[in-house]
């Protein structure tokens, strides 16, 4: 055995819920992707441990990180709602173009006579 590996024994309690889950994780794994029991513990404890001193340095770090995660939610489905909408939108909008006739406003001639406006407003 090489002297860089230590070895030790993990046991499970499956009376307690926790300990339970985690084994049946660990018997229900996909052995393709996760190798062995060492790699998914090792990953595992290297993931709670940053997490937790990364917490203990930033006491914001978890309530940021659960804010970005929601803002990513919003921005994808915002994102999933346009690439559904935007189409039917621009269709529209260019079958609305084609269809509308053309406008011609006409400018406005001022007059210079005095004909045009009603004077019963001054009470002769």
């Amino acid at each position: 055995m090489s002297q860089n590996i230590r070895s030790t024994n993990v046991r499970f309690n499956l009376d307690k819920d926790l300990q339970n889950k985690a084994w049946q994780y660990l018997q229900t794994m996909d052995k393709q992707k996760f190798k062995s029991y060492s790699n998914v513990i090792a990953v595992s404890l290297v993931d709670y441990f940053d997490r937790y001193y990364h917490s203990q340095d930033d006491p914001y770090f978890e309530t940021r990180e659960r804010e970005e995660k929601f803002v990513d939610q919003i921005i994808t489905a915002v994102e999933h709602a346009m690439e559904k909408a935007l189409p039917v939108f621009l269709a529209g909008c260019m079958a609305g173009l084609s269809k509308a006739p053309a406008v011609v406003i006409p400018p406005d001639t001022p007059s210079d006579s005095d004909e045009d406006i009603d004077w019963d407003f001054l009470g002769e």
